[in-house]
């Protein structure tokens, strides 16, 4: 592979205005920045859940998301480019059921709780959320490939399955709401 990082430092972005991979200057605040940047933060966040321990097969899955989004982030940055393949949703889809079996079914709502890197993970939840959301409104500005917008719904709800096998894995368990219409029934 090329070196492509030759300087960092260009000041070509001083007046407001970046570069994207195609060669086109857009302003900063455009849609496709704005969604850049969410895939760029969430992938960061995903990086420090990674900084916490977790069984093998969840941090391989977690290093191929961040993988993933790097190509999400590539396909962003190129205009009618594809990076992010099917598949990948695919290989989302089957690591939600393989960690969804395993969990004991939800009666109730969960709060984003419970260890530092189930809380982490809860983090990155809804950071891929407003990625998604960004991706939604850029494909409603501009045509967008479908696998950027399910790979970030995919993710979100992966990663509320993975805080809660994460807080199995540190000992806990869910940490449950307590509704209004709960705590007055309890008070009676």
């Amino acid at each position: 592979m090329s070196n492509r990082l030759t300087q960092i430092a260009t000041r070509t972005g001083d007046n407001g205005s970046t570069g994207l991979g195609d060669n086109t200057r857009v302003s900063k605040d455009s849609l496709r920045v704005h969604a850049m940047g969410d895939v760029d933060e969430l992938n960061s966040h995903i990086g420090l859940l990674l900084c916490e321990e977790m069984a093998v097969g969840v941090r391989e899955l977690l290093v191929e998301v961040q993988h993933q989004l790097f190509n999400l982030g590539g396909e962003l940055s190129i205009p009618g480019f594809e990076l992010l393949k099917p598949e990948a949703v695919a290989h989302l889809d089957a690591a939600l059921e393989e960690h969804n079996a395993v969990l004991p079914r939800l009666a109730e709502f969960i709060l984003p709780a419970g260890s530092r890197a189930a809380s982490q993970a809860h983090v990155c939840r809804t950071v891929a959320r407003r990625a998604e959301r960004a991706v939604v409104a850029l494909g409603m500005a501009e045509a967008l490939k479908d696998a950027p917008r399910q790979y970030l719904n995919r993710l979100s709800d992966l990663l509320f399955v993975l805080s809660r096998v994460l807080n199995r894995m540190d000992g806990g368990d869910d940490v449950y709401w307590k509704s209004q219409r709960l705590a007055s029934a309890a008070a009676e």
